[in-house]
């Protein structure tokens, strides 16, 4: 696993009325602080990546529909340069994601729906100088390919 990541196995409780679902609370041991918390969508097969934060830690969960969430790892000083780790997440598989800042990271919708994706990053957005870097999905830089593995 990437050197500060780190991962939560959601619990669902269902009843009559429906499920709830934890995703983060203040006394969780991979809580730092709030920042925001914001919900994004990815049509099927859309990929949104590659960006990291300078400052920034981001926790992900996808809370409808799946996503192949990526990380790859380019910091100088980390033992762990150069991996990649693969998250399938969502309804199938809740889970919650530590982004660690400077890692690279996106995400793919995999399911037949429209995938919702909540963040709870540490930091405000800010409109006048964003925190991040970006690359394009596609980018020679990181070595992933986003296509569907068969086999």
């Amino acid at each position: 696993m990437i050197d500060g990541v780190k991962t939560k196995k959601l619990k669902v409780v269902p009843d009559e009325r429906g499920r709830l679902t934890e995703i983060m609370r203040s006394d969780d041991e991979m809580f730092e602080k709030f920042g925001q918390l914001y919900m994004t969508t990815n049509y099927p097969g859309v990929i949104k990546a590659w960006h990291f934060h300078k400052n920034q830690i981001d926790y992900v969960a996808c809370v409808k529909g799946m996503i192949k969430l990526v990380m790859f790892d380019s910091r100088s000083d980390s033992p762990t340069k150069g991996e990649v780790n693969e998250y399938f997440i969502g309804e199938h598989n809740p889970m919650l994601v530590r982004i660690p800042n400077n890692v690279y990271h996106g995400w793919k919708c995999i399911s037949e729906t429209e995938s919702m994706v909540v963040n709870c990053p540490t930091e405000l957005y800010d409109y006048k100088a964003p925190d991040e870097e970006r690359l394009p999905y596609d980018s020679p830089e990181i070595p992933y390919d986003w296509s569907l593995k068969h086999g």
